[in-house]
């Protein structure tokens, strides 16, 4: 059954801008991506829509409804009463290019900044292994479609522009946890998140994993156990004194120089 519902969208640039009222035909069982669409196609022909694979996977069409971020396409109007006014916004945290798209390079740098996968030699028989325990355990981070909603909601720069260049953001603390946790990876990425990446500055309030569409625990299983890494690389008396027992063990090996 359908029914008339009104909208609420931002238009404008990185000029500016405003929010347009609109009301188009909806029937049952659509989204909110699938309202704007009807609306670019009815009344707004030039109003401007990221949007790629409408089932939740590509992270293309990240925006905020009703001030919550969310993805357009995986958000039902069946959420909301149909007497409600559902406004869309752009994504706060990042420059508005026009409309409902944001300039996202700012994750795509902090990405680079990152060091990949380094991976030890190959056994002699030319595999490498590793526990099935292992590689579950990373499996969640991998259902990252970034979408940048945990970006977007993080406060540390939703708020603040000026802590950019320092914070990576809980995206990449992901990605620095799943690869700090990879059993075959042989890179200390430790020091890099606590320094060039800021992960101190994160004060683990969990809105990231609240927003995160696939259901990943961002706070729980990547950053706090991050942090808890740092710390007891930095402060733990025994990790401290089990690393300096390895390495001098290594010396006597005639393996390792300090």
């Amino acid at each position: 059954m359908g029914y008339d519902l009104k909208m609420r969208i931002w238009r404008g640039d990185q000029t500016g801008g405003d929010l347009g009222d609109y009301t188009v035909a909806v029937s049952e069982g659509e989204v909110v991506l699938d309202a704007l669409h009807r609306v670019q196609a009815t009344q707004a022909g030039d109003l401007a829509i990221r949007w790629n694979c409408k089932a939740g996977k590509c992270g293309s069409c990240s925006a905020e409804i009703n001030g919550r971020p969310r993805l357009l396409c995986m958000t039902r109007l069946s959420d909301f009463d149909p007497a409600e006014t559902i406004t869309v916004t752009p994504m706060r945290t990042f420059p508005v290019i026009r409309d409902l798209v944001t300039d996202v390079s700012f994750n795509y740098e902090k990405a680079k900044e990152l060091p990949s996968f380094a991976p030890p030699p190959r056994d002699a028989d030319n595999k490498r292994r590793m526990a099935q325990v292992d590689v579950e355990r990373g499996q969640e981070f991998r259902k990252c479609i970034e979408c940048f909603l945990c970006q977007n909601t993080c406060h540390v720069v939703r708020d603040h522009d000026e802590n950019k260049p320092a914070f990576a953001g809980p995206r990449f603390f992901l990605r620095y946890a799943e690869l700090d946790m990879h059993p075959l990876d042989t890179h200390d990425r430790r020091e890099l998140a606590q320094g060039a990446a800021g992960l101190g500055m994160c004060n683990i309030t969990k809105c990231c994993t609240e927003v995160c569409p696939e259901g990943i625990k961002i706070t729980d299983n990547a950053i706090i156990p991050m942090k808890e890494r740092v710390v007891d690389r930095k402060f733990d008396p025994l990790v401290w004194l089990g690393a300096r027992i390895g390495i001098r063990s290594k010396d006597n090996d005639g393996r390792t120089e300090v």
